[in-house]
């Protein structure tokens, strides 16, 4: 059987080779389908923050970048970089950029590198994960079915297609080469070099992405699981803790990270790990040093003693450190993981979808048939004894965990369902073949190390690596008996018991026919899953390489076209507009105008300035006198995505919602602003239709809709309508120039590059009116946020618990009823602002100066609003008609018309008998994009199920309403994975036998 044998193992690695070569292979070609298709360009947002910053890096070096402050980002405070980006990402890209040019004589665009650095990064992290999954369960076989998974997994694919330059697609590289790494430390030989260079790989995983906090606390929760199973030895100590030192020394000197690993409480839980092994391994000089075994009563004294003394010191330092402020909270992000991210009462979280749990619909998308096999692989690691095995199921506990919290995190769900998928798969084949190659279960060393425990068979292993005899046992004092004796005694038994029934004849044939039934089974499940699982990866792979900065559409003759409307815009900026101009547009597309445009703008993607946001959120939903006040000491012009879809006008419930949480005057009473929507039909309430907003996005559009042509003058609309330019009129020069001037930024030191902008003293009555809102980072303090009872009335109005304006404290009746005046207050406010706007049209000529500032004489923000004009007799009786059928005009956002009180009507239901519409019927309903359309697809997008049940509760047949590709609430839906959604919808009667334009069901 020894030549057989090697000749059969050298045949199989030839294949495992083969194997992984196309694995490699397929996994980065089937990265590539947006660069086929559309060519090497950046994708989404936040990559175009990524690549400005990597450019930045390559034009002026590494000194300059850490010392950036950015001031066409977040104007006009500016935003510190090199100080707030982990950096990983682009210095790697701008090595590979030089050695490809400046050493292996490549010619290659920067930008060019950046496209392909995900596809790159992808593939690399399939090969890391088979050398992880080999070292947890030592299957050659297990890891290579591991790597076919992870390398298509779509779960893994979302976030490293080419050019998604983001940091998740190097990140889980190096999070994969850390883990690799340290487990490959826990055994010899060389197991301190190992070490060494787990803590490099830990560094760089650090350096790119801030999810580093899940790596260093998994490592240390499998370390103190190894310490209390009883693994731990010389070489487990010096591992964690050459890991643990040189790791953290490394993420201390990233500038992002500074000394928060020894500070912040997510973090100090490795850190007490690395203090817990040092007492343990005092413990173990002692011990050896006395000469007791592992588990005699005198060992266990040796620790009660070695860590009580611990604990005391410990204690004492703590005391001594926490009330100096030294231990920082635990931050929103990580508290948030431990509930679920339904409603964080801050607006701005909220209008975020990657916040949202994940649900099994979610898992099924992204994870396939992954998701039913893992299972198995988890069990059959349970059976593994290796100190590596108990890595994979640790890691798999706590990555699902988290995963169930946010859906962000389904990301590292496709490592561990690829390990363990390949344990189950390939666990099988090994079995397989093993039972025609004669192999047993387990040698007799194996069941007796495994009897005998860590402690023990460490101090033998120790002796025989020195070259020492290992001298026969010799019965031991009582001081010195083995506790576990007994326990070991008995598993040692049982196992011998049951490799012996293993072992008998007729077991072994009956193995060999249950592995040839098993084999055959999984070639036969390979060839009908497997198939559908590699067809189905690469559709979604499709899916999710389509990037929305452009994308393919047909035209009504079939024509096929490329809609680039946003780099377009973008580009017309960057050759129409001066070089110092500053443009206004809602917080996502900031990274896009400074990385594609090169422009000044108000805000991007980083959101850490709450107040800030809120301030652009005012100016947007504002009327438009009143936003034009503000706007001119900010902007030179405004942006607004057009076109339907997720587009401005959909987005607009989020802006006033984030602007009011700081301006409460906003919507005074009401966090959600029920009012800025629209009612039934598309028609927009009075404080929409006065609101700048929606006079730039309707300009000339909407009969009767036209910005003032003394404020803002249209400049630039895109091919498709999807983008659209304003120039700001009478702009403050005053303004402009004082926040340039760098004489009036405020710096940390003299002479520092440090210093932050600040607002023009124009509008400084305005920002000292801002409410202080918890910053992102403190979301779900107890305390942040507001005041309580905003907080409640959020979160009442946003799961659907109440639908009508709402009471404020010291306000309306006792027992929270409101007074009639009360509950129209907001009414009056929006027809007053309408009233103003028009009025006001005549008369600002006379009240700007020449050169576009306010007269001295004349404060713009300390105007009163002029009174509204009397209603017309006709005019009067239509408003009085009006309030009659206001409950049939409820807005799509979900809230009634202003003149109801609802406060405190429950949640609506649906009605006892909803006509089902016949398909005929349904087929009829026009296909368009409008106001409606967007603002379905946002409260689903949102699952706002409070608002959708009073919408549908009024009109059901909005179930049926299609966008202009054919998709409705049901594909919105099951695309979100709003299951709660969808169970809504059936009860409304919707029909899932409808096709869209692509000729697919919404299911």
């Amino acid at each position: 059987m020894g030549p057989l044998r090697s000749v059969a193992n050298g045949v199989g690695w030839l294949v495992r080779i083969a194997l992984m070569y196309k694995v490699v292979l397929s996994s980065y070609n089937i990265r590539l389908f947006a660069i086929k298709s559309y060519g090497l360009v950046i994708h989404e947002f936040d990559p175009w923050f990524n690549f400005r910053a990597t450019q930045y890096l390559a034009d002026n070096g590494w000194d300059a970048f850490f010392h950036w402050f950015d001031y066409m980002s977040w104007y006009p405070l500016g935003r510190p970089i090199g100080t707030t980006i982990y950096p990983g990402m682009q210095i790697v890209s701008v090595g590979i950029w030089r050695v490809l040019n400046e050493v292996l004589g490549v010619s290659m665009s920067l930008n060019d590198v950046c496209c392909y650095v995900p596809a790159w990064f992808g593939a690399i992290a399939t090969v890391f994960l088979g050398l992880v999954t080999w070292e947890c369960t030592g299957s050659a076989n297990a890891a290579v079915v591991a790597s076919a998974i992870m390398g298509v997994v779509p779960a893994h694919i979302m976030r490293s297609v080419g050019g998604g330059y983001d940091n998740e697609s190097v990140a889980v590289t190096a999070m994969m080469m850390t883990f690799y790494l340290w487990n490959r430390s826990l055994r010899g030989p060389y197991p301190k070099a190992w070490a060494v260079l787990a803590a490099a790989a830990y560094t760089f995983m650090v350096a790119a992405w801030g999810g580093y906090v899940f790596v260093i606390n998994l490592i240390g929760i499998h370390a103190c699981v190894l310490a209390a199973m009883g693994f731990f030895n010389d070489d487990l100590y010096w591992a964690y803790t050459i890991f643990y030192a040189l790791g953290t020394f490394g993420a201390t000197r990233v500038p992002v990270v500074g000394m928060v690993p020894l500070k912040s409480l997510e973090q100090l839980g490795p850190c007490a790990a690395f203090l817990v092994y040092q007492v343990l391994q005092l413990c173990e000089v002692q011990r050896k040093k006395l000469k007791v075994s592992f588990n005699s009563k005198e060992a266990w004294k040796i620790r009660v003693r070695n860590f009580g003394l611990a604990t005391v010191a410990g204690a004492c330092v703590v005391a001594a450190l926490f009330p100096t402020g030294y231990f920082g909270p635990l931050s929103s992000r990580v508290r948030g993981l431990f509930v679920k991210h339904t409603r964080t009462g801050n607006p701005l979280v909220d209008s975020v979808a990657e916040h949202q749990p994940a649900n099994e619909q979610a898992y099924k998308t992204y994870l396939h048939h992954t998701y039913v096999v893992a299972p198995y692989g988890f069990a059959l690691c349970l059976l593994y004894t290796k100190a590596q095995a108990r890595f994979l199921t640790l890691w798999a506990m706590v990555v699902f965990f988290f995963a169930n919290k946010m859906m962000r995190l389904v990301l590292l769900t496709a490592p561990v369902v690829a390990a363990l998928c390949g344990l189950a798969i390939g666990g099988c084949l090994d079995w397989c073949l093993d039972q025609f190659m004669d192999i047993p279960l387990f040698n007799d060393n194996d069941a007796s190390s495994a009897a005998e425990g860590g402690g023990e068979a460490d101090d033998k292993a120790a002796a025989a690596k020195k070259g020492k005899k290992v001298k026969p046992e010799v019965k031991k004092e009582s001081n010195q008996e083995d506790l576990l004796l007994p326990a070991k005694q008995a598993w040692t038994q049982v196992v011998a018991w049951f490799l012996g029934l293993y072992n008998l004849n007729p077991v072994r044939f009956a193995r060999k026919l249950v592995a040839t039934a098993l084999a055959f089974g999984l070639v036969m499940g390979g060839r009908t899953f497997g198939t559908e699982f590699w067809d189905y990866s690469h559709s979604m792979a499709e899916q999710l390489s389509s990037p929305s900065i452009m994308f393919h559409a047909q035209l009504r003759d079939g024509t096929t076209i490329t809609v680039d409307d946003y780099r377009e815009a973008y580009w017309w900026l960057s050759k129409n507009t001066p070089l110092d101009a500053r443009v206004m547009a809602w917080w996502d597309y900031g990274y896009q105008i400074t990385g594609i445009g090169n422009r000044t703008t108000i805000a991007d993607g980083n959101t850490w300035n709450h107040e800030h946001i809120a301030t652009l959120g005012r100016c947007l939903t504002a009327p438009e006198q009143e936003a034009h006040r503000i706007v001119r000491h900010l902007a030179d012009y405004v942006l607004i995505w057009t076109g339907g879809g997720g587009d401005d006008l959909a987005k607009s419930p989020h802006m006033a919602r984030i602007g009011n949480s700081v301006y409460s005057d906003i919507c005074p009473g009401d966090p959600t602003c029920s009012q800025f929507g629209f009612y039934q039909g598309g028609n927009p309430t009075p404080m929409m239709e006065a609101s700048l907003l929606y006079k730039l996005h309707s300009h000339l559009v909407k009969p009767g809709v036209q910005v003032d042509p003394n404020r803002f003058k249209e400049v630039y609309r895109s091919q498709y309508g999807k983008v659209r330019i304003y120039q700001v009129l009478k702009v403050s020069k005053e303004s402009k120039a004082w926040v340039a001037d760098p004489s009036n930024r405020v710096c940390d030191a003299p002479g520092s590059w440090y210093c932050v902008g600040q607002y023009p003293p124009a509008i400084a009555k305005l920002i000292s009116r801002q409410t202080n809102f918890a910053q992102l980072e403190d979301f779900n303090s107890k305390t942040g946020g507001g005041d309580a009872e905003y907080q409640r009335e959020y979160m009442a109005r946003m799961n659907g618990e109440k639908s009508g304006p709402s009471t404020t404290p010291g306000q309306g009746k006792p027992g929270g009823k409101q007074s009639s005046k009360q509950s129209s207050k907001q009414a009056k406010l929006s027809a007053k602002a309408a009233a103003k706007e028009k009025k006001e049209k005549k008369s600002s000529s006379a009240r700007v100066s020449p050169s576009g500032d306010v007269s001295p004489d004349v404060e713009d923000e300390d105007m009163p609003p002029p009174a509204p004009p009397k209603l017309s007799a006709k005019a009067a009786a239509k408003e009085k008609k009006e309030k009659k059928s206001s409950s049939a005009r409820v807005s799509p956002s979900g809230d009634v018309s202003p003149d109801v009180d609802e406060e405190d009507m429950p949640p609506p239901t649906p009605p006892a008998k909803v006509k089902r519409r016949s398909k005929k019927w349904a087929e009829k309903v026009p296909w368009k994009d409008g106001e409606e359309t967007s603002m379905m697809y946002q409260l689903i997008e949102q699952d706002d199920l409070g608002s959708l049940s009073s919408w549908l509760s009024s009109s059901p047949d909005a179930v049926h309403m299609r966008s202009k590709d054919g998709r409705g609430p049901l594909w919105w839906a099951n695309e979100f994975q709003r299951t709660n959604v969808v169970q809504l919808l059936n009860k409304y009667k919707i029909r899932d036998d409808l096709a869209d334009s692509n000729g697919n069901l919404p299911s």
